[in-house]
């Protein structure tokens, strides 16, 4: 086992063989200069080429392939992910290709600009600006974007996008549960952290298939947002004295 990177970039995937072997080839020239890293792919049940497509790209020693038995869906992915992990850094990004790995540099230097001046725990959230899919999915996505921000005020312009950074101890504090993926952004604050939006491309989907429809984020988002909302009210975060301090 070599000495553990300073990031891991884990890609949750589903079906997605013909979207995996490029995404890795533009990881592996994105990352580099941002020091010692390594690429985790948590396969959550494919029964397409997917697993073939990865193991054939383990070829440079920085891949690593988790796989679940059968699909479990992509918040639980993501924690298999993070858990496996060795780095303290974790930025995470979707396999279809419609995140550019080019992007990841930007959120780097976000987070360190943070860092210098803050102790404060941070997640950097990637605001796709210009989205590359189509019109009913922008729209939607709007209207969800804006129930969530009234629900949750965590004052996030685009908390769906799955291009993030954070620290690998900060996203193992959060709670955990079917569908938090969607909203990593809320419980970052829950946790006393602060949110940074960074604006980064979105590109259109080549090969395959959205894995999620309209109505499967309707009503699985609602219920999951009123939840959510349900665990922002319920956390208090008191305000430590000074261990020295006598009233």
């Amino acid at each position: 086992m070599t000495a553990a990177p300073r990031l891991s970039v884990v890609v949750p995937v589903l079906n997605e063989a013909e979207n995996v072997s490029p995404l890795i080839d533009q990881i592996r020239r994105a990352v580099p200069a941002l020091g010692s890293y390594e690429i985790v792919f948590v396969d959550d049940g494919s029964t397409d080429g997917t697993v073939a497509a990865l193991l054939a790209a383990q070829t440079e020693g920085d891949l690593r392939v988790v796989r679940h038995r059968q699909r479990c869906g992509q918040s639980a992915a993501l924690l298999t992910g993070v858990r496996a992990a060795r780095g303290d850094y974790i930025v995470t990004l979707d396999g279809d290709g419609q995140n550019d790995p080019a992007d990841i540099p930007a959120l780097w230097q976000a987070a360190e600009a943070h860092q210098a001046n803050s102790a404060v725990p941070f997640l950097v959230c990637g605001w796709r600006k210009d989205r590359k899919d189509t019109w009913l999915k922008r729209r939607s996505s709007r209207i969800a974007n804006a129930i969530r921000r009234n629900a949750l005020k965590d004052n996030t312009q685009d908390t769906g996008c799955s291009l993030k950074l954070y620290r690998r101890d900060f996203f193992l504090r959060f709670p955990h549960y079917d569908h938090n993926h969607r909203f990593l952004c809320a419980l970052a604050i829950r946790e006393g952290g602060v949110v940074l939006s960074v604006p980064v491309s979105h590109r259109p989907r080549t090969h395959g298939v959205s894995k999620y429809g309209f109505w499967d984020r309707l009503w699985v988002g609602i219920d999951d947002l009123w939840g959510t909302a349900w665990l922002m009210r319920r956390m208090r975060r008191p305000d430590l004295l000074p261990p020295d301090t006598i009233d």
